[in-house]
């Protein structure tokens, strides 16, 4: 116990952000524990060990939400590059918004994952963090960059999105990693004249942007592949002028009177 508090303070002196020391908190509790299992340390050592409390406290939330004004030059940009990469990275930019996809599920998707597509709503089957499966429904112009996208790769099985190489061109049947996703919505967005963007930056806007709209947050939650809704309210980032607006909302049944000065 004393040595598990020993660490923590000094962390906290070094002025880590709460949920950086409470971070290294959880990985020594969880190499204590397969340690208990292994047999080198007693039932009793680890509780104690556990009973070391996290550090409370906040501070400001990581990433932003997107503008619309900045979400429709990024996919302008893709757009207009009127190359077989440029349809393939309006895709990936409409799916990492309309359906909130972190970048490993956009890297990980196949073709097989699309199920339907009725012209209005495209439905897409993906399998999530610790593999949890979740279905998720794009519509509007996010399924028309889809569609746009299907028709430059063709229907033949295997990664939705290809790797690229020099020129815009693709190598078709290779997949794409998780950096490399990160790495076209960056500079797409440097090219868009957008500052910072990243993937979770276009997933964090998918959750604001679903809450300002009145989606309610368990709905937001179950869309997003969030188990619980406090992992999506870290995510909303509405803000001040979202309080803003809530207060507008209550009326006070008070008309103003006529004061008596004489009074």
């Amino acid at each position: 116990y004393k040595h598990v508090q020993a660490i923590k303070t000094r962390l906290e002196e070094q002025g880590l952000a709460p949920a950086t020391v409470n971070r290294a908190l959880s990985a020594i509790r969880g190499v204590m524990a397969a340690a208990w299992h292994d047999g080198q340390i007693t039932a009793e050592d680890l509780a104690h060990i556990r009973a070391v409390k996290p550090v409370t406290g906040s501070t400001e939330a990581a990433g932003r939400a997107m503008k619309p004004g900045e979400l429709a030059a990024l996919v302008r940009t893709c757009a207009e590059a009127r190359t077989p990469a440029g349809a393939r990275d309006t895709a990936i930019v409409a799916l990492g918004y309309a359906a909130g996809l972190r970048r490993a599920e956009l890297a990980g998707l196949e073709l097989a994952n699309l199920l339907e597509d009725d012209g209005q709503t495209l439905t897409v089957q993906l399998v999530g963090k610790r593999r949890k499966q979740r279905t998720v429904y794009v519509s509007g112009g996010g399924a028309q960059a889809v569609r746009d996208w299907l028709e430059v790769r063709g229907r033949e099985p295997g990664p939705l999105f290809y790797a690229g190489r020099s020129g815009g061109h693709l190598i078709r049947g290779q997949g794409m990693s998780p950096q490399a996703v990160r790495d076209i919505i960056v500079r797409r967005a440097q090219q868009a004249g957008v500052e910072h963007a990243t993937p979770h930056d276009l997933r964090r806007s998918f959750v604001t942007d679903l809450l300002e709209a009145g989606v309610d947050i368990a709905t937001t939650a179950k869309m997003a592949g969030h188990e619980s809704v406090q992992t999506t309210q870290r995510y909303d980032r509405r803000g001040e002028e979202a309080k803003r607006k809530a207060a507008g909302v209550l009326h006070v049944p008070y008309t103003r009177q006529t004061l008596d000065v004489r009074a």
